[in-house]
């Protein structure tokens, strides 16, 4: 078993403008001042559309991790959007290339890469085979945010290629807030049954709960699939926020905590606050949170204060692609 620890769900972003190929189109009021919160809760001094805040923001999270309790970073890049035919759409807020994915994760050994591939792309099993000679550790998705319904005969090859590799398939699942979506069917977890049955290691983020009040909360669809595949995991990505936070209780009472892996999902906040009223740590507990300005070490401090054990940290390293 590895003695790393692990934060499985961290976003890498950028606004192209130093060359990375990065783009962000942060579009309508609620967006626009959601990222601002965000940017401005994280510490992130430089404004999003300054020329340096792609090389600012990679410095910040480097130096976040190597301060925080956990040793490395499971770093995300984020495909564009593409229709069943492959055809791209111009949908979304942000795009994360892979080649630059690598490149941070090339010059930072803290970081490792989680490339991103739509399986409608034309190139979609060439872009796979490269991204594997490149060492890529898992693949991530947000399916109602990019378009992907898993489910569709003809990705198979695809999710066929990657369980061959052993690429573990960080997924989306529940609703989402901080990017524009395409398709809310896509948020419920069942649409992973294709690429389980086919032997794809998945890891459902954020546990499948609900993101705002007026979403479902599909927690309980998720131990379904997992008491029928061995080969799900779930994550506890940005779960320490208002809404997410309800699905924790969930989590801890499961008895299947061995399935479930830490994650943050920076740069969304971190908050104490909600999983103190909701019983889960103590009012010390909550102010010593407070005290940990690095919000990766903050979330990993939570975790631990409502009971998750080392293993909670350590299990991705079961469950990356070897290289």
């Amino acid at each position: 078993m590895s003695s790393l620890r692990y934060d499985c769900h961290v976003h890498l972003v950028g606004n192209g403008l130093n060359g990375s190929g990065c783009w962000l189109r942060v579009e309508g009021l609620w967006l626009r001042g959601l990222s601002e919160v965000m940017r401005r809760a994280v510490g992130m001094p430089l404004p999003l559309t300054h020329r340096d805040f792609d090389e600012k923001y990679v410095e910040a999270l480097s130096a976040l991790i190597r301060g925080s309790y956990v040793d490395k970073a499971l770093l995300l890049a984020q495909d564009e959007v593409y229709d069943d035919a492959g055809t791209k759409l111009a949908f979304g807020s942000f795009h994360v290339p892979n080649d630059y994915l690598f490149k941070v994760c090339a010059a930072h050994p803290e970081f490792v890469p989680a490339v991103s591939i739509h399986p409608g792309r034309k190139d979609a099993l060439a872009e796979l085979e490269r991204c594997l000679a490149g060492g890529a550790r898992a693949l991530k998705l947000l399916p109602n945010c990019q378009n992907v319904n898993c489910a569709l005969p003809q990705y198979d090859e695809f999710w066929r290629r990657m369980a061959t590799a052993g690429l573990p398939f960080l997924c989306h699942t529940g609703g989402e807030m901080t990017v524009p979506v395409i398709n809310r069917a896509y948020q419920d977890p069942r649409i992973l049954r294709r690429p389980l049955e086919l032997g794809v290691k998945v890891i459902a983020a954020h546990s499948s709960g609900n993101s705002h009040f007026f979403d479902p909360n599909y927690f309980g669809e998720l131990i379904k699939l997992m008491d029928e595949f061995p080969n799900l995991y779930a994550d506890t990505s940005a779960l320490n926020s208002p809404i997410r936070s309800g699905v924790l209780k969930q989590v801890l009472a499961a008895g299947r905590l061995n399935r479930f892996l830490h994650g943050s999902d920076y740069p969304v906040p971190v908050g104490a606050l909600w999983v103190r009223l909701r019983g889960l740590i103590t009012a010390e507990q909550r102010r010593e949170a407070g005290r940990i300005d690095n919000l990766i070490g903050r979330d990993a401090y939570l975790k631990q204060a409502m009971g998750f054990d080392e293993g909670h940290f350590t299990r991705l390293g079961e469950v990356l692609r070897p290289v």
